[in-house]
């Protein structure tokens, strides 16, 4: 994880009470300076008055909505703002989004995914730094892979039509049989479940999985995309699980595929893990 500035400094725009207090205690402890508001009416006047370098803006509020608040925040300065919702609403993040929005986090929210999801949006609007290199390998610092995160090895399993993701295992099954993805496929069907039905943007999923790497085109994405597609769904050329958001990104539809739609390709019930099909080898390096 990247260290904050003891300088950068957050506004938090929050009606609920126990929020604002959680964000400015955790953030604080982070390294973030931190202003709080308990409405947009009060977010546009501390905004105003110093703009900050980035913005926690929840959508809900009474009095003023997040999405006119945004609208306005960005008329006045180019600070990035992230949205909170309470609840995917699809709509309202696109239209957040298309105002100039940085990204968007889901109430519940883990304040470390929030964290890295601001520190990513951070190091986007700056100018990159050149990585330090250690004194014995001569090579980049390691940055921090999703793929470690010890939570995972507590994440219940998660089954959509015809597929079952073991996070423990780090394995996925397709109609009962072990199907092999690499670390990084994995890494990107894992966020894209994180959770089930969440709308990813493309610079999100590029932050997170390629984090610091400063990719010039999303191509590497769309390629690891088409092969996620190849090996899960039951007709990659017309993909229903892994769905794109046009000039967005992508998110899973777990019902992509109905039955009564599409009977010729309904697929099986899942199989659970202990009773799959020959084993295969787990995520590996990719």
């Amino acid at each position: 994880m990247v260290a904050v500035d003891e300088s950068t400094r957050v506004l938090v725009v929050e009606d609920e009470e126990s929020y604002r207090q959680a964000l400015s205690s955790g953030l604080g402890r982070e390294g973030f300076v931190v202003e709080v508001a308990a409405d947009g009416a009060e977010g546009l006047r501390l905004f105003t008055d110093n703009p900050p370098d980035i913005v926690l803006l929840d959508m809900l509020m009474p009095g003023m909505h997040g999405i006119e608040v945004c609208r306005r925040m960005r008329r006045l300065a180019p600070v990035p703002i992230v949205m909170v919702t309470a609840v995917d609403s699809e709509f309202d993040v696109v239209l957040g989004l298309e105002l100039g929005a940085a990204g968007y986090v889901t109430k519940p929210f883990r304040l470390r995914e929030l964290v890295a999801r601001m520190q990513a949006i951070l190091r986007r609007v700056s100018p990159p730094e050149v990585p330090s290199l250690t004194a014995d390998t001569d090579q980049p610092e390691p940055v921090r892979d999703p793929a470690d995160d010890p939570d995972d090895e507590e994440r219940p399993d998660v089954a959509f039509g015809s597929v079952v993701v073991d996070f423990a295992r780090r394995e996925v099954t397709v109609e009962g049989r072990q199907t092999h993805l690499s670390r990084r496929e994995f890494d990107l069907l894992s966020v894209l479940l994180s959770p089930v039905g969440r709308l990813r943007t493309r610079d999100e999923l590029i932050d997170l999985l390629w984090p610091g790497r400063y990719l010039s085109d999303s191509r590497t994405l769309d390629t690891h995309i088409h092969r996620l597609r190849a090996k899960l769904e039951p007709d990659p050329a017309d993909p229903g699980y892994i769905v794109t958001v046009r000039g967005v990104g992508f998110r899973v539809d777990p019902d992509g595929y109905r039955p009564a739609q599409h009977p010729e390709r309904a697929p099986s019930r899942p199989v659970p893990l202990e009773q799959a099909g020959s084993p295969g080898e787990p995520g590996g390096p990719g």
